[in-house]
């Protein structure tokens, strides 16, 4: 298909400063005076920062600009006037240190950490990649509208996933060293919640149309991402949705008291209005195949159904009334049912849906009891700290390590017989392999029993597909692909989130996705589908150091709900920060490069 026709878009373009350092960098010598030059400097003397990626701070590239729109500013960084920048690139080809880098709208799209980047360990550990200093550093210049502008970069999605991230990021906060990691969700959170509140929808720039189609199959987040994406590169993507609604297990699997439904809706249709076609009700293998769409004219498609089949305990009575899994109890929930189940209720797993069931279990009236039951210790829960926390706070019993053997009854389940259990050798995940103990069966008695022990894709659906039965699949039913450009064997079909990766973060299938849209965005344009260059897949050595001269600052906390008042209803739990406290939140963040911090 040709691209469309028509007036050519100017994409602008601007140097972006990728160092941080600037004075804040460590020096292991000086220059001799008379220096004024970072070419010189370097082919004479050698870089003298600890730092080898750093900005000298001699202004080669103010030298170079004819525009004069790049000075050296007061932290020894260069700071570009945007309005007088014609995007020549000289001050970039001035600079020995490739500090200096031609950025567009889209670049953030394509590029990915690379090793020779000057990374906060933050961003590091983000499976999203967003540049969280820089948004911070917006924050802290109530600059709101750049700093969520900076997170779509690479998270469409800022006010969902500042409801639910797990926060992988702030596991590598440096901050950590000195009290609590910066609340970067949190601050997340708010730029998100400020725009919301106002109704503001902000229009990201996009590539004029290309022509090309691209089937998306799934509407949830790792869906939705590559929509987006893919509509800022200029494509056309339409998305197809088994549910009445879009969402996937943002809008089935997490409760209204995380994720309210019309904060979700509002995020979706931001999306949605960029030029994203939607078919609702509509099943693969059911409706349409791989062979329907591609006939259809698709020339991509992307695959993101997700892990929707839940895994069976294959124990004694697992067939009786009473016994429920846990992701068709939240969907039913999530649909507007209110199930009469209980008063005594057990949970079995310790994963986010174990939580989530258990946690909107003891919303329901009928319910007096919650016990969730683990085969492991608590430290070995997959669920995240906070969610178990909450969990706890609101009134739910935990018993570890015990694992049941069998669920007894005729028709209706009246009680689960259960195991005690034991720590062994790890198993193939690293963790100490749980393992019975001879003779300490007991009985729980229970009305209901929702078990949430993990989830699978239903890989059945591809069998009578022409195209799809050549798919190549792991035996946990997920799509193989190349990881770094999650391409399949197919070379038209790609796959991210949940399909590929099993059941993960809702922050994973976004970071995949993207990955996804690029590659899409590649063999669209009939372009090598290669991997990112210079690709970041481990932690940089040299982030790590010793910031313990840093003041304290006590952490601020999400102001949320009393948890006798929160489990009568399933309005929203967190009630998010006030601008004063975002504001003082964000003055705890370090700024921090590749091994600089502080102010």
């Amino acid at each position: 298909m040709q691209p469309a026709k028509g007036k050519k878009k100017k994409i602008p373009r601007h140097p972006f400063v990728k160092c941080r350092g600037g004075k804040r960098a460590p020096r292991r010598f000086d220059y001799p005076q008379g220096v004024k030059d970072c070419k010189e400097a370097v082919e004479k003397y050698g870089v003298n920062l600890v730092c080898q990626i750093g900005c000298l701070g001699l202004g080669s590239c103010v030298q170079a600009c004819p525009q004069e729109a790049i000075q050296i500013g007061e932290r020894g960084l260069p700071v570009i006037d945007e309005e007088n920048c014609i995007g020549c690139g000289k001050c970039v080809r001035a600079c020995p240190q490739g500090v200096l880098e031609l950025f567009s709208p889209i670049t953030p799209i394509l590029r990915f950490n690379r090793q020779d980047d000057c990374l906060a360990p933050c961003q590091q550990n983000c499976p999203a990649q967003v540049d969280i200093p820089r948004f911070i550093q917006k924050i802290k210049e109530k600059d709101y509208k750049s700093a969520l502008m900076i997170v779509k970069d690479r998270l469409p999605m800022p006010l969902t996933l500042g409801r639910v991230c797990p926060r992988p990021c702030e596991d590598r906060c440096r901050r950590r060293q000195v009290d609590e990691a910066v609340a970067i969700d949190f601050l997340k959170r708010f730029i998100a919640d400020y725009h919301y509140y106002k109704n503001e929808h902000l229009k990201p720039f996009l590539l004029p149309e290309s022509g090309h189609k691209v089937a998306i199959i799934g509407g949830g987040p790792s869906g939705l991402a590559c929509a987006y994406f893919l509509r800022r590169l200029g494509h056309k993507p339409d998305i197809y949705e088994a549910m009445p609604k879009l969402g996937g297990m943002l809008r089935y699997g997490i409760p209204d008291y995380r994720l309210p439904q019309k904060v979700l809706d509002w995020e979706i249709e931001e999306i949605v209005s960029l030029g994203v076609g939607v078919k609702t009700g509509v099943r693969l293998g059911r409706d349409f195949t791989l062979q329907s769409l591609k006939e259809e004219g698709y020339e991509a498609i992307f695959m993101a159904i997700g892990a929707w089949k839940a895994r069976k305990m294959n124990i004694e009575g697992e067939g009786l009334e009473g016994v429920i899994a846990g992701l068709e109890f939240l969907k039913r929930v999530a649909m507007g049912e209110r199930p009469e189940i209980g008063p005594r209720v057990i949970v079995v797993g310790g994963g986010n849906v174990a939580m989530d069931a258990a946690r909107t279990a003891i919303r329901l009236s009928s319910v007096k009891e919650v016990t969730v039951v683990y085969r492991r210790d608590q430290n070995a829960m997959p669920a995240s700290k906070q969610e178990f926390l909450a969990a706890q706070q609101e009134g739910i019993k935990f018993m570890f390590l015990t694992n049941p053997t069998r669920f007894l009854g005729d028709r209706q389940l009246t009680a689960a017989e259960c195991i005690k259990m034991q720590l062994g050798r790890p198993d193939a995940s690293g963790r100490r392999r749980p393992e019975p103990i001879s003779g300490s069966e007991f009985v729980l008695e229970a009305d209901h029993v929702i078990t949430a022990i993990g989830q699978t894709p239903d890989s059945s659906i591809f069998k009578d597909d022409p195209i799809g039965k050549d798919l190549e699949v792991s035996r946990r039913g997920t799509i193989v692909v190349n990881q770094d450009t999650m391409q399949t064997n197919i070379p038209f079909v790609f796959a991210a989130g949940d399909v590929v990766l099993g059941p993960k973060r809702v922050v994973d299938a976004i970071g995949t996705a993207r990955l996804a849209a690029r590659s899409i965005h590649l063999y669209l344009k009939g372009k090598e589908v290669a991997p990112p260059p210079n690709l970041l897949k481990t932690s940089l050595p040299e982030t790590e150091v010793d910031s313990t001269k840093i003041p304290k600052i006590p952490r601020h906390p999400m102001p949320e709900r009393p948890p006798l008042e929160r489990i009568k209803d399933f309005e929203e739990v967190e009630l998010g920060y006030s601008e004063e406290i975002a504001l003082a939140e964000a003055q705890r963040c370090l700024n921090c490069g590749l091994i600089c911090y502080g102010e």
